[in-house]
């Protein structure tokens, strides 16, 4: 179970050192591929309203700031990687500043924005692309090991902090329950990132990570080797045969923006389906237009710099309306620097004859 009680000064002084040192390997990371990178032209009415560096810099650092107060509040543990390998870290630097001019070729558009493998008709139409621009798509062990070093870039580092937002409600939900009889199920893992902090947390949760991506499924299993009770799973997770009610948490982070707007109900309903009644559903991804104003020029340019052919629509998608008509309740949503967090709960099947009578 997570720990509670309050962090030692020295523990939190090394949370501070390992998150700031972080930030200023990734952020300066960013900052050169930025001056490797040809600009995308972006409209004047975008340019003239992006946030600054400095409004950037003060939000990641609320970020961490708000990490550390629920890793004091017992919310969950300091990561289970505070300290990284110097020799780990340098190493995907240099693999991935050596993939950055195949990026850039995509981004100018001397290749195209579909993935071409032997392969490549196995997987839904909408998931042959190259996101991102990064070589493979999501369809090669190179993708899979590149992918986290990746996104901390893109974030300047704050990627990691914000996922363990969704540990949160994972907490509030499991402190009134006997861990070892409940399961959770992660949709679209990726590379198991986010379930290392659950299992880190909490090693008797046995915990589901599907995926539609076999390669991502293997690096996910190199990622979560040193915990047991955990299942694998290759699928699209609106066509995924999974037993109904057959999940007590069900978590999906950073996956509806790359999803057609047409698909998030047949999502939604798939994750209504696996969560047991009662259950519960963390939902992390993009912030939408109007979360924080802003940010909304940054946004909107987002996918005209990277290859997202999805994001434009979830900008403005009403995705309380799409999980509420699969049967799932808002509870709340909350914003954590360029993400937003929406806890929701599958109906307790008590609760719904109350609601069934009271309509009567």
């Amino acid at each position: 179970m997570a720990p509670a009680g309050s962090l030692s000064p020295l523990a939190r002084t090394a949370y501070r050192w390992s998150q700031n040192l972080r930030l200023g390997w990734f952020g300066a990371q960013y900052a050169l591929t930025r001056r490797l990178t040809d600009s995308v032209p972006l409209p004047e009415h975008l340019k003239a309203a992006m946030p600054s560096t400095r409004q950037l810099t003060a939000d990641r650092a609320r970020l961490i700031e708000r990490d550390l107060q629920n890793i004091e509040a017992g919310c969950y543990r300091l990561p289970h990687d505070l300290i990284e390998n110097p020799a780990g870290a340098l190493r995907q630097s240099i693999a991935y500043f050596a993939d950055l001019p195949n990026v850039n070729r995509r981004r100018r558009g001397e290749e195209g924005p579909e993935v071409v493998t032997e392969e490549a008709e196995r997987f839904p139409d909408y998931y042959r692309r190259a996101f991102h621009h990064q070589t493979d798509g999501y369809l090669s062990e190179k993708s899979a090991r590149l992918y986290d070093y990746q996104v901390e870039i893109l974030f300047g580092g704050a990627a990691d902090a914000m996922r363990r937002q969704a540990l949160v409600p994972i907490h509030d939900f499991l402190s009134a329950r006997r861990i070892a009889d409940c399961r959770l199920i992660d949709i679209a893992c990726g590379t198991g990132r986010f379930l290392t902090f659950v299992k880190d947390n909490w090693p008797r949760l046995a915990v589901t990570a599907l995926d539609v991506s076999p390669y991502y499924v293997a690096e996910a299993r190199r990622n979560l080797r040193p915990w047991s009770r955990v299942h694998y799973v290759e699928a699209a997770v609106e066509s995924a045969a999974l037993p109904p009610a057959s999940h007590d948490i069900a978590t999906c982070i950073y996956l509806f923006h790359e999803l057609p707007a047409a698909l998030h109900g047949q999502a939604a309903r798939a994750i209504a389906r696996m969560l047991k009644p009662g259950g519960l559903f963390v939902f992390l991804d993009s912030l939408q237009s109007g979360d924080r104003p802003e940010y909304d020029a940054l946004l909107e340019s987002f996918p005209l710099a990277f290859h997202e052919p999805y994001y434009a629509d979830y900008l403005g998608q009403d995705l309380a309306g799409v999980f509420s008509a699969a049967g799932l309740i808002v509870e709340r949503v909350d914003l954590a620097y360029l993400s937003r967090v929406m806890v929701l709960r599958k109906p307790s099947l008590t609760g719904t004859l109350r609601a069934s009578r009271a309509s009567r």
